[in-house]
């Protein structure tokens, strides 16, 4: 909210983000502090939620499980992919300053579009991220120039789509995971060490990861709302005073 200070804003999806979308904002974000907000609700009321979509943070599974102990998990996808797409941007990094490296050794190559290889990671990295269909005329001749010169990768890129496309055209649990698990063999063969960490996250949370599978549900609407928040936080520069700012929003929202 201010100064490093985070607080977490619990909403009612049903009413899509406009007023009474608000029911509660609780200081911090410790298992500890939303717990013990969220418990007040009538016990009944929270055994009727059925279904949660969060990400893999370890205090918001801790919460869901407490609090919301009849509700099914789910990992949200968005949560995932971006993991895996981290994974790339490391690879990405790490070929970055080795090349400042090289600069700073009297090494400069310019490639056909005019960067020089710094130039050439720096600016691939929103592409990256993006489907190869998505690519700008610009942006797909600087990543085939980028492929050209790091195959690492492009095979890191390439596995990452396919995760994308796992998730895009499967809608059957049992199929999903005989997918992820191919896609996990294909990853260890091609001995990315920078996936390592990747794989560890995918066997904690497999289960909730493929329950996604079951309805396709996402956390959306949470992501939504909290991209309310920073606007509005934006469009008073900032945030001076807190209490008047969270009297404010719950004018708005509550």
């Amino acid at each position: 909210m201010s100064q490093g200070e985070l607080y977490t804003f619990v909403t009612n999806k049903l009413k899509g983000g406009k007023k009474g979308s608000l029911v509660a904002v609780i200081k911090g974000t410790s298992s500890e502090d939303i717990i013990s907000v969220l418990i007040k609700i009538n016990n009944r009321k929270r055994r009727s939620v059925r279904e949660i979509t969060l990400d893999m943070a370890g205090s918001m599974n801790l919460v869901a499980s407490i609090c919301f102990s009849k509700a099914v998990k789910v990992i949200d996808r968005f949560h995932v992919q971006k993991l895996v797409y981290d994974a790339v941007q490391q690879l990405r990094i790490k070929h970055r300053w080795e090349a400042i490296e090289e600069e700073n050794n009297g090494n400069i190559i310019c490639f056909e579009n005019g960067d020089i290889k710094k130039q050439l990671l720096a600016r691939s990295r929103y592409a990256l991220y993006k489907s190869s269909t998505k690519w700008t005329e610009s942006q797909a001749k600087r990543v085939k120039l980028l492929f050209q010169e790091y195959p690492d990768i492009k095979s890191a890129y390439e596995s990452a789509q396919k995760l994308g496309y796992i998730y895009e055209n499967t809608n059957c649990k049992t199929l999903a995971f005989s997918r992820m698990a191919r896609w996990f063999n294909e990853i260890e063969l091609s001995g990315f060490t920078i996936f390592k960490t990747v794989r560890g996250v995918f066997e904690k949370h497999y289960q909730n990861i493929l329950n996604y599978f079951e309805s396709r549900n996402t956390n959306a609407s949470s992501e939504s709302f909290n991209a309310k928040i920073k606007d509005f936080r934006r469009r008073l520069r900032g945030v001076v005073d807190i209490k008047f700012f969270l009297f404010r929003l719950s004018k708005i929202y509550a």
